[in-house]
């Protein structure tokens, strides 16, 4: 498939979600049926997850602008715009939003009032979100390299090239980066100076982001696979077949891995040996990241709704149904739900 259809396709699709090296937001989570806390429209599709800081959401929109919103409310607080869509999720830290734009660029912003403190032009499209880990910022870009950044004014440290466009997020753990491509490799990258340590082979694309646990890579592909990888050199434990590609980012608390696939289901994994302990099938893709809090299971759905399961057993404790697919997912604080969706809304939902 060409770049240009490629392109043309994932303009379709959309971004799939952002997974957590824990798999977790912060706080409790809403547990009975939930309602509309607020809402906030936006010109154009929310495929970015919000990041939610300080009693702040942070999220991209496909029309072109990054908001700051209210948490409480979901008042305007303020937005900036870029040159093209933002499908790519925000990173916070240290007073500065981090977020890529399809302009190419990655950008930082302060979290107080939005103002640029800088942007950094890549290649290409900029879906990937960044990864902020002592003062460097990991990115992908569809210019096919994985690059990192100075946090405080975004110098160039370095860039890997991939043979593929880079949509995936970075993982950082223990001074190496993980990554996937669109060339069917996970690598395995120094943090330091983007040295290879590995890569891993799967049978197409890595769109999903990898979640890294207790010494194992988790990660799906587009060959309808669930892979764990030993962290250290990319020896593959086990995988785990799924009935289409796997785009949905993996969550990974308490010994079990959850995860989406574009076959409709969500599905809960024995982390050391890839056992399903259970799957619930909802009415679409599943290309949305879970975030577990506190035995429940937050996810959305292309079949336009946000569900919430129990992490034991996968049974449907609530959903809320959207005007549009939820390829978004869920950040998770104080209770409240916050998830985009194509109906161009960004959602906080709670207990009512």
């Amino acid at each position: 498939m060409s770049n240009r259809t490629r392109r043309e396709w994932l303009r379709v699709v959309g971004a799939a979600g952002v997974g957590v090296i824990a798999g977790c937001s912060s706080s409790e989570g809403p547990e009975g049926p939930v309602g509309e806390q607020w809402a906030f429209e936006t010109d154009a599709e929310v495929r970015s997850s919000p990041a939610v800081v300080d009693g702040t959401v942070y999220v991209g929109s496909w029309d072109d602008s990054v908001y700051a919103l209210s948490a409480q409310d979901g008042t305007e607080q303020w937005a900036f715009e870029t040159d093209d869509a933002v499908a790519s999720s925000p990173a916070v830290g240290d007073g500065t939003v981090y977020v890529g734009s399809l302009d190419s660029n990655v950008y930082a912003l302060s979290a107080e009032d939005g103002t640029e403190q800088w942007a950094f032009e890549t290649g290409d499209q900029v879906r990937s979100s960044p990864t902020v880990v002592d003062g460097t910022v990991y990115v992908g870009s569809f210019d096919n390299n994985v690059y990192a950044l100075s946090a405080e004014d975004g110098t160039e440290q370095w860039s890997f090239e991939t043979g593929g466009l880079v949509s995936s997020f970075p993982a950082v753990v223990d001074g190496t980066i993980y990554i996937g491509s669109d060339d069917h490799y996970l690598y395995a990258l120094s943090a330091e100076d983007g040295t290879e340590q590995w890569s891993f082979e799967t049978g197409e694309w890595v769109f999903s982001s990898p979640a890294v646990v207790d010494g194992t890579v988790y990660v799906g592909s587009d060959d309808h696979y669930v892979y764990a990888l030993s962290a250290e050199d990319g020896t593959e434990q086990w995988s785990f077949e799924t009935g289409r590609v796997v785009r949905s980012s993996p969550a990974v608390v308490d010994g079990t891995v959850y995860i989406g696939s574009d076959d409709s289901y969500v599905y809960a994994l024995v982390a050391e040996d890839g056992t399903e302990q259970w799957s619930y099938q909802t009415g679409d893709w599943v290309a949305s990241s879970p975030a577990v809090v506190d035995g429940t299971v937050y996810v959305g759905s292309n079949d336009t709704s946000v569900y919430a399961l129990s992490a034991e057993g996968g049974t449907d404790q609530w959903s809320y149904g959207t005007g549009g697919q939820v390829g978004s997912s869920p950040a998770v604080v104080d209770g409240t739900v916050y998830v985009g969706s194509f109906d161009n809304n960004v959602y906080a939902l709670s207990e009512q």
